[in-house]
């Protein structure tokens, strides 16, 4: 590590390799590098140990045992890495294969084996039939991450995490060897219908091994699910209704299943019961869901009307529109996103900033994604075949949608009536750094019947309010320098791979990066109330209730919901 050479790490903008030779050095460069990264953790490790005076904690080595440890973690990666690529099936690189075609068309054009489809369904849902544990698979061992509190797993209350899964029987079969099988394939084994048994032989940490039988049950991911609290603060006697939403989820194979619209509907029933001066819809990061939802969802903050437009490649616009005439909610309200707001999330938002109904408050702008896919099951366009069925599904874009100002949200998103400064505002990441994206365009608007007390009347006095109380925040004036620091981060790509130089930047970029670690204040006056409604479910469950908890302390060290809550006070 003493030769003056860099890595670029830009592969995305290099041009293909002319030959074997270039790719051999690409490679050398590459390597030396994640080497060089891991040797120096090593190094800083136990000079830290010696300048605090606790050279016992780590085990002292000389810098060539250090670097040989170095080389042989990056073998062991790639020799992983390749092992991966050796035990791919045909199923996987058809996979890859009809991916790689449907990647040229859009960004949101999937090939989905039966698999990802049933995983996929899983994640709108939040439901599955299972033990309810989170696995891995690591050096050829799967290995449980995580358990999911009240699932099957749980109430059984001998699978731990850390353990290993060695076997897996189906009831009083014989097991099965799972040591070396791809996480997939055990996966599919260990789940099944709720009722039946699966027998896993594990392996404790201690090296003891036992057969835990677990009866598989419904397994809720309660993550997945919308949820409520009241804020409030010495400041005023306003009490804020807040709804976390992380999806648009849906149940697409029951369709008495859960329902984010309804849901909503339900979590303002239970605020309004409490009694709420203001709303805060909490769409941060929430990458969307259903297209039905969004728009009856939209339709519980106004009467009925036009939500959304949408249109194929020759159709005339279709109008969804929301038929409750019923307001759920017709107080102060505030929109929070971000730059992974995406799809249902933007549609939303929209439609409430057109309606003139309520604030969006956050990023600069939101994702981008302005285009509606739907899922074709392949099996159905061939005759026979059953021995390669099921083929999958494929997740095609057919539609764009609109604003019923006529604009798209695709590539520009939702504009937010509120900035709060945001440490990635300046990243590329959004619809429109996405490869071979459909352009944005613009149609005929739609006649609709704005809110009758317009935000837009009020809209400047709560702007020029929201930005003093900015101005006024450390967190916030930070955060700006920050995402100054990371545009830089992420527009250098050479690094030098001579090892001073090396602990020369790392020591810089290290120092930058401190300034901005811990900033986030913890907002003590805040007051959170979970809604009466919810108490009993909350107190009964040990572990719902810690998980509830740490909701809450999470929520009090969050600044973007604290000036929400302020925006929304603003509000008539």
């Amino acid at each position: 590590f003493s030769v003056n050479e860099t890595f670029d790490s830009d592969v995305e903008h290099m041009p293909y390799a002319k030959n074997e030779a270039e790719i051999r050095e690409r490679w050398r460069l590459a390597l030396k590098y994640q080497t060089l990264s891991r040797l120096v953790n090593k190094l800083e490790r136990q000079e830290k140990a010696q300048e605090e005076g606790n050279p016992e904690e780590v085990e002292m080595k000389s810098f060539a045992l250090l670097e040989e440890e170095a080389r042989q973690q990056v073998r062991k990666t790639y020799a992983e890495y390749f092992r991966r690529l050796e035990r791919m099936d045909i199923a996987d690189r058809r996979s890859d294969y009809l991916n790689a075609i449907a990647a040229v068309y859009d960004p949101h054009t999937n090939y989905f084996p039966p698999k990802d489809k049933e995983d996929f369904d899983i994640s709108m849902s939040g439901r599955l039939e299972g033990i309810g544990a989170t696995l891995r698979e690591e050096n050829g061992f799967i290995k449980v991450m995580s358990i999911v509190p009240g699932s099957a797993s749980a109430r059984q209350g001998q699978l731990e995490v850390n353990d290993k899964i060695l076997k897996v029987a189906q009831g009083a079969e014989e097991p099965v060897d799972v040591v070396g099988m791809a996480l997939d394939e055990a996966v599919k084994m260990i789940r099944g219908p709720k009722g039946t048994e699966v027998r896993l032989t594990i392996q404790k940490i201690d090296g003891s091994e036992m057969i835990v039988p677990i009866v598989r049950d419904i397994v809720v991911l309660e993550e997945t699910y919308a949820k409520s609290v009241i804020l409030e603060n010495g400041q005023s006697a306003d009490r804020i209704g807040y709804i976390h939403l992380p999806k648009f989820y849906v149940d697409f194979q029951d369709p008495q299943g859960r329902r984010c619209a309804t849901d909503v509907a339900m979590e303002l029933e239970k605020l309004q019961a409490d009694g709420i001066d203001g709303l805060v819809l909490d769409l941060r990061d929430n990458g969307g869901g259903s297209l039905q939802d969004v728009v009856e969802m939209a339709g519980l903050f106004f009467d009925y009307g036009p939500v959304v437009q949408v249109k194929s490649r020759d159709d005339v616009p279709t109008i969804l529109s929301d038929r409750d005439r019923k307001v759920h909610y017709d107080g102060p309200l505030v929109i929070m996103v971000n730059a992974f707001s995406a799809s249902a999330s933007e549609i939303l938002a929209a439609a409430i900033q057109d309606y003139d109904r309520g604030v969006i408050v956050g990023s600069p702008h939101t994702f981008g994604k302005g285009t509606v896919q739907r899922f074709v099951n392949l099996d159905n366009y061939i005759r026979g075949g059953d021995e390669i069925k099921p083929l999958g599904e494929m997740k095609l874009t057919t539609q764009k949608f609109y604003r019923i100002n006529g604009g798209a949200t695709q590539l520009r998103g939702v504009e937010s009536d509120i900035v709060l400064p945001d440490a990635y505002s300046l990243l590329e990441m959004g619809e429109k750094d996405q490869a071979y994206c459909m352009p944005w365009d613009e149609i005929n608007p739609v006649g609709f019947k704005p809110w009758d007390r317009p935000v837009s009347a009020v809209l400047p006095d709560v702007q020029a309010a929201s930005a003093a109380r900015v101005a006024q925040s450390e967190f916030f004036q930070l955060t700006r320098e920050n995402a100054e620091r990371l545009k830089a981060r992420q527009d250098q790509q050479q690094y030098p791979l001579e090892l001073e130089a090396f602990r020369a930047e790392r020591a810089r970029t290290e120092a930058e990066a401190k300034r901005f670690q811990g900033i986030r204040p913890v907002f003590e006056d805040l007051e959170i109330t979970t809604l009466s409604a919810d108490v009993a479910h909350i107190e009964a469950d040990s572990l719902r209730k810690k998980r509830i908890d740490t909701w809450h302390s999470n929520l009090r060290k969050d600044p973007y919901v604290y000036e929400a809550m302020e925006i929304v006070k603003d509000l008539p």
